[in-house]
């Protein structure tokens, strides 16, 4: 085996472990990554742009049936990736 193939094994397994510490934290503080602000339901972002950010965690709770701190989480997040 190549110096160029070890290296390429030993990056694949940094890459898996920082994957694994990444979802921990996401689950450990209750955040849920939105790669695409787009796959986000609209009324959400409708509320948040129109600075009515109770309407939009009230719309997130019903769409996936979470708690209030969750919901309140995930729309903070979504509100930040918005810049808004």
């Amino acid at each position: 085996m190549s110096n160029e193939e070890i290296d390429i094994i030993a990056l694949r397994a940094r890459v898996a472990e920082l994957e694994d510490r990444l979802e921990y934290l996401y689950k450990r503080l209750n955040i849920e990554y939105v790669a695409n602000p787009s796959a986000v339901d609209p009324r959400i972002i409708e509320y948040l742009k129109k600075g009515n950010k109770i309407e939009a965690i009230k719309i997130y709770r019903e769409i996936h049936n979470v708690g209030l701190a969750e919901a309140k989480n995930v729309v903070d997040g979504i509100a930040t990736s918005l810049g808004l």
